[in-house]
């Protein structure tokens, strides 16, 4: 983890999530412990190299556990950390707000 963190507290969210990629990944690991494969299939665009560096930097952030089991071929699960999974709350209202949104967009849209 950075020692030099932002002195805004949304500047830190915004480092630690603030990629497409990032809040994905944490909307799919808020459903509990997932394989690389089964990430790769529920984040829909998302290439391998993409998924690994996402997932990495967010190990080194202490927002995932990465658990490997010495098996062949490699398994390897990806968990939240309590740190993770306090994002929860951000992401609900992310959600909130755009359903929000698009209720809004659609009254609006229907209107012309």
């Amino acid at each position: 983890m950075k020692k030099d963190m932002p002195a805004c507290p949304v500047e830190v969210t915004l480092m630690l999530m603030g990629d497409k990629w990032k809040i994905l990944i944490i909307r799919d690991l808020l459903e509990g412990t997932k394989r690389f494969g089964e990430l790769k299939k529920s984040v829909s665009g998302i290439s391998q190299k993409m998924l690994t560096a996402n997932l990495r930097a967010m190990e080194e952030c202490m927002l995932v556990d990465r658990k490997v089991y010495a098996e062949v071929p490699p398994k390897v699960e990806y968990t939240l950390t309590e740190t993770g999974y306090s994002l929860k709350t951000v992401l609900d209202s992310m959600a909130e707000w755009g359903e929000s949104y698009k209720r809004q967009a659609m009254v609006q849209s229907s209107a012309f």
